[in-house]
Parts: C-alpha cells; sequence; structure tokens
C-alpha cells in the first residue's frame, strides 16, 4: 500500500494542471497631477499597483501596440510631455529585479533624479493626472491535464492569452526561483529537458505581446518535438 501511494503522488506531481486567469483592476482614488505628487504616492502605493502598471496592459484588449511598455513612461510621455523621463522609464525591466520593492525603488530613484536635473518640472502641471491602480489576480482551472510534456506541447495552440499570462508570467512572481511554471514542471524531469527550459528562458515576457509570446512558446515547443 505504501508503494502505491508513493506512486500516485510521483504521478499526481508530473501533471501539469492548465490554469486561466484575469488581472482585475482595483481604483486605489490616489493620483497625482504632477511629478513631485507621483513620486510622493510612488513611494506609499501597493506593490500590487507597480506590479499593475507594468504588467496589467498585456491582459488589456488593444487595436494597437502599446507605445510603451508600462503606465508610468506612457504617462510621463503623454501627460507630462517629458520625453528624457519617459525614455529612461520605458527602458525599465521589471524582469531584471528580484521583487516588486527593488522595481519600486528603482523607478523612484529615476524619478528623483529628472527632478535634480530641473526644480520646476517637480511642480509642472500634467495635461492629464496619473490613476493609480491596484490589481488583484482571479484564477480559473480550465480543467485540462498535460501528463507529459509533449502533451503540453500540442496544448500550447489553443491556450488563452490569460492561461499565457497566469503560466509565464505571474508564475516569476509566485515562485521563490522566478522561474515560469511550463519551465519549472519541465525540471521535474530531471535535466531531460534542460534544453527546452534553456529556449523558454530565452523568450522576453516583457517587450511583446501576449500574442507574441503565446506564437513564440508554441514555436519552441514544437520545433523540440517535431
Amino acid at each position: 500500500m505504501r508503494k502505491l501511494a508513493t506512486e500516485n503522488t510521483k504521478a499526481e506531481l508530473n501533471v501539469f494542471g492548465i490554469k486561466d486567469c484575469a488581472l482585475i483592476a482595483i481604483a486605489t482614488s490616489k493620483r497625482a497631477f504632477n511629478l513631485k505628487e507621483l513620486r510622493v504616492t510612488l513611494e506609499q502605493i501597493s506593490l500590487d499597483s507597480v506590479y499593475y502598471h507594468f504588467w496589467g496592459g498585456l491582459l488589456q484588449p488593444r487595436f494597437e501596440e502599446r507605445e510603451y511598455n508600462n503606465d508610468f513612461a506612457a504617462w510621463a510621455w503623454h501627460g507630462l510631455h517629458d520625453a528624457p523621463l519617459a525614455e529612461r522609464l520605458a527602458v525599465v525591466d521589471p524582469r531584471l529585479f528580484s521583487n516588486l520593492e527593488d522595481l519600486r525603488q528603482e523607478l523612484l530613484e529615476i524619478v528623483e533624479e529628472r527632478m535634480d536635473e530641473k526644480e520646476s518640472i517637480s511642480y509642472i502641471l500634467a495635461t492629464s493626472r496619473f490613476e493609480f491602480i491596484r490589481s488583484q489576480i482571479v484564477i480559473f482551472d480550465t480543467l485540462k491535464r498535460a501528463t507529459k510534456p509533449e502533451e503540453l506541447s500540442a496544448c500550447m495552440p489553443n491556450l488563452s492569452t490569460g492561461s499565457i499570462f497566469y503560466h509565464f508570467i505571474d508564475a516569476r512572481r509566485r515562485l521563490e526561483n522566478h522561474n515560469d511554471d511550463f519551465s519549472q514542471w519541465l525540471t521535474s524531469y530531471g535535466d531531460h529537458y534542460q534544453d527546452l527550459c534553456q529556449q523558454l528562458g530565452a523568450i522576453d515576457p516583457y517587450f511583446g505581446t501576449l500574442g507574441q509570446i503565446k506564437n513564440q512558446l508554441t514555436d519552441v515547443f514544437t520545433a523540440y518535438f517535431s
């Protein structure tokens, strides 16, 4: 009986449960009309808000590509009309920070540096205010399962963008090693799929749309198992 229980446990560990998700936007009633107000509020706002303003745009339906990959850079350009600040904020890659607090500190440093360059810029009124939004993720079980990597490969073309976001992007916040769920599951097979994991790790989850990420994941899995 003990042997059977152990085998069942191993089997359960080797099942990949496909989830879907939605990122719910929640108003905070916090807003900024100039750069100084942005800096003060950014220092105090929930880290869920920092997460939303970097990643939330990926799940929002759009008819055109985003000009900037995070809301802070977009506001610096469209609200403050400050090109230097917008450019500096636009190149901030959230993947390079081990946690959201470090990412917040990077934003604060960039804003403070810009304020030091020109004192009057701190009080220039924006043509549109910055609304701080926080996020809450809602997770759905699709009831789809993969018992081996080949099955996950077959499922990939039919995954929703919500599933891509949950397993390939949000996983990096959930997992201690900041890995994606696909690679994390593949490592349960030891080094057998190490090359596949490296190819998945080369896909940029930030500078692109979820549709583009899905296509890249599909191409990698298809080529590997073909």
